[in-house]
């Protein structure tokens, strides 16, 4: 009986931490386009460790930031873009999820969307849990259903930063940016 009660308590301590974490105050959106990238560390779905900015030094990387399950619509508008256009960068998808619950289930979820992403695909989409309120910090997350897109230079530099969902002329704001790194 006591074990019961100590697992029901349990339960309820962590969805308590779980909704204040989630009930916090949206952090004001802002353009970090100039700034150096925070350094954060997240996990592939293939199960590569990655640490952001720092795997990808030397070389340009298009970060499609998505704070809510629902942003993927947008990202995958950018994602069609992005391929149509034919944009030479390498492109990862950073879902980035804040709390101790989402924390906690993180298995859980990345395994949800393995089922939902082709296999050939894991190693470009990179979860960050832990790190997440760095990011969410750097970006703010007012009105967060739009994906924050950052191109970062090979120094890890935001050179390109769109937060007000997918369009054609936003598209060939990115493009123009590219040759210039």
């Amino acid at each position: 009986m006591h074990r019961k009660w100590w697992i029901l308590s349990l339960v309820v301590a962590v969805l308590a931490a779980g909704l204040a974490g989630g009930c916090s105050s949206p952090i004001p959106r802002r353009d970090p386009t100039g700034e150096l990238f925070p350094s954060v560390t997240g996990e592939a779905l293939s199960g590569d460790r990655v640490s952001i900015p720092e795997s990808f030094a030397g070389a340009p990387v298009l970060l499609l930031v998505g704070y809510k399950q629902n942003t993927q619509f947008d990202l995958d508008r950018w994602l069609l873009g992005i391929t149509q256009a034919e944009l030479d960068v390498a492109v990862r998808e950073v879902p980035t999820i804040a709390g101790l619950v989402p924390g906690m289930i993180g298995g859980w979820i990345d395994g949800g969307m393995r089922r939902g992403i082709p296999n050939e695909d894991w190693g470009s989409v990179v979860t960050v849990y832990g790190d997440a309120k760095v990011i969410q910090r750097f970006t703010g997350t007012e009105n967060p259903m739009p994906g924050r897109i950052l191109l970062l230079d090979a120094q890890g530099r935001v050179i390109f930063f769109h937060d007000r969902g997918y369009s054609v002329g936003s598209l060939k704001k990115l493009e123009a940016a590219l040759p210039g790194i």
